[in-house]
């Protein structure tokens, strides 16, 4: 079997470019231009290395999840679940609001999208949001089940909550808000946590 020619880029490399551009411009916002431009590659080589433009997004995606489960899964952790919890919320604000990235959230930004044609990219990032809000559900279980959260809270209710403050942040961050606001918001947000029995 004929060996093919060996790549002139470094593939790990050009996905944390295409990361950033579909953080920065959304899914429907992004064009082949604006990806070959950011990674340098020419058409061609983008199809060669990643397939259509929905298979790239797929890869950012699971590139960006990734880095956002391995952080999330860290301070979910904790022995505390209310200190874990406010811990990713903040963190999630830091990463939104990291200079030299884009602000905001890839799985909320890339999530803007309209037509038809996306339908496949938007059942992808609910699914990604889906699992997420389930890692906190599964946190604020077993908290429920050693008595840290009273046995009255629907922790699903909670869950989607929590998960739904860190979206609005990343929101928030896209529009403008800064680092300082949104962590005030969090420290804001987390009063509502249930105390436990």
């Amino acid at each position: 079997m004929a060996m093919g020619r060996p790549r002139g880029f470094d593939a790990d490399e050009m996905l944390d470019k295409v990361v950033n551009v579909f953080w920065q411009h959304g899914y429907e916002g992004t064009s082949m231009a604006t990806l070959m431009a950011a990674t340098g590659l020419n058409k061609p080589s983008l199809y060669a290395a990643f397939g259509s433009k929905e298979e790239l997004f797929r890869c950012a995606l699971e590139r960006y999840w990734q880095r956002q489960g391995e952080l999330t899964r860290k301070h979910l952790d904790e022995p505390d679940a209310r200190t874990g919890v406010e811990h990713m919320l903040l963190a999630l604000v830091d990463i939104q609001t990291q200079p030299g990235l884009p602000h905001g959230c890839l799985a909320v930004h890339g999530g803007l999208v309209g037509s038809v044609a996306s339908a496949a990219v938007r059942d992808e990032l609910r699914a990604r949001q889906a699992a997420l809000q389930t890692m906190v559900r599964d946190r604020l279980t077993l908290a429920q089940a050693e008595g840290e959260l009273a046995s009255s809270v629907d922790v699903a209710d909670l869950a989607r909550y929590l998960t739904m403050v860190g979206q609005g942040a990343a929101v928030q961050a896209a529009g403008g808000a800064t680092r300082e606001e949104l962590r005030r918001a969090v420290k804001v947000a987390m009063r509502a946590w249930p105390e436990a029995d």
